[in-house]
């Protein structure tokens, strides 16, 4: 066993205001107000593993280091996590559905799972999805691409995408509008049962989600940057750096927006841009993927770079095999800086 620490990540206030998902799911929030938590405190972890077992759908498996000519590059040895969690809770039962987790000190909450019996053998990455304002977590299946979850799935990999928490106010995650923690609570009580009960590569932990979610996804990046090894927010980003849990961990991230016209209250453009210069100021790496349609979630080519990108952006990646050149089969609005 490692011992594993995980730091508590003081709260930052900044408030903003997001506009609904790409997704044709439904589901309204309600009003309420926020307060500072705490993250939790240090503990021991069994079950990892640093050998992802799935290369991502369409991609043959070259490991940590990839190739935009096709060819695989050199092994690298993955830098592990240095924040992984621990249950503070009693861990439910992990099935594929929904299931109810009850970090200690708050009220239950529903998690959507996509994980099938090979999570019990194979241990593969583990993805958080988080869904736009008045959307679900099934909007997972939407902006991960639905046959993508399966095949990843069907190698022993979790999906895990949160509903919303209905006391977070008229946005779904208490991060939109203030600083408090418990959505990452919830992240880090289902990441810590997953390496309990079935094993996880902890190298392919990653974080993706649309508007409100893509606004939780950045921050998240950051504030769980201890675990959280590459990110995808779809008309996401920030509009100032929040805290960061591990600045040792460089990130990786592969930014959609919509271009000038992803407005809902916020130009998801510029925050977009500015999430991008807080990864790279950390020593990060980022590049945009501007596919010009608004406020939405670009379908096909994109679900298959995502996926690629995250095989390709293990924990603590640096350089990028990307540093040189996307790969080919990227979409052609997304560019290196």
């Amino acid at each position: 066993m490692l011992p594993r620490l995980r730091l508590a990540a003081p709260g930052l206030l900044f408030v903003i205001a997001c506009g609904a998902s790409g997704s044709p799911d439904g589901e309204e929030g309600s009003s309420g107000q926020g307060t500072t938590s705490d993250v939790g405190s240090s503990g021991v972890t069994t079950g990892v593993t640093s050998a992802m077992t799935t290369s991502g759908p369409g991609t043959e498996d070259t490991g940590a280091e990839a190739s935009t000519s096709g060819e695989p590059g050199p092994p690298m040895m993955p830098m592990m996590p240095t924040m992984l969690p621990t249950p503070t809770g009693t861990c439910p039962k992990l099935a594929d559905g929904e299931v109810m987790f009850a970090p200690a000190g708050m009220e239950p909450r529903a998690v959507r799972l996509w994980l099938s019996d090979a999570a019990a053998t194979m241990d593969g990455p583990l993805v958080f999805y988080w869904h736009g304002t008045g959307s679900s977590p099934e909007e997972a299946l939407y902006g991960l691409g639905a046959s993508y979850v399966a095949q990843v799935v069907a190698q022993g990999g979790i999906i895990v995408a949160p509903a919303h928490d209905p006391a977070a106010g008229d946005f779904p995650w208490w991060l939109v509008l203030g600083s408090r923690e418990d959505d990452l609570l919830l992240a880090d009580e289902v990441l810590a049962c997953a390496i309990e009960q079935l094993g996880v590569d902890v190298t392919h932990i990653h974080t993706a989600g649309m508007s409100a979610g893509g606004l939780q996804t950045s921050q998240m990046s950051i504030r769980r940057s201890g675990y959280i090894a590459s990110a995808a927010p779809y008309s996401g980003g920030l509009i100032t750096a929040p805290p960061d849990q591990e600045p040792s961990n460089p990130l990786s991230a592969m930014i959609f927006h919509g271009g000038p016209s992803d407005v809902v209250l916020l130009m998801f453009q510029q925050t977009s841009e500015m999430y991008q210069a807080v990864i790279e100021d950390r020593g990060g790496f980022a590049f945009i993927c501007d596919h010009g349609m608004g406020h939405s979630i670009p379908q096909g080519p994109a679900q298959a770079g995502v996926w690629q990108f995250f095989r390709d952006h293990p924990y603590g990646t640096k350089p990028s095999p990307y540093k040189d050149g996307l790969p080919k089969s990227f979409p052609a609005y997304c560019a290196l800086p």
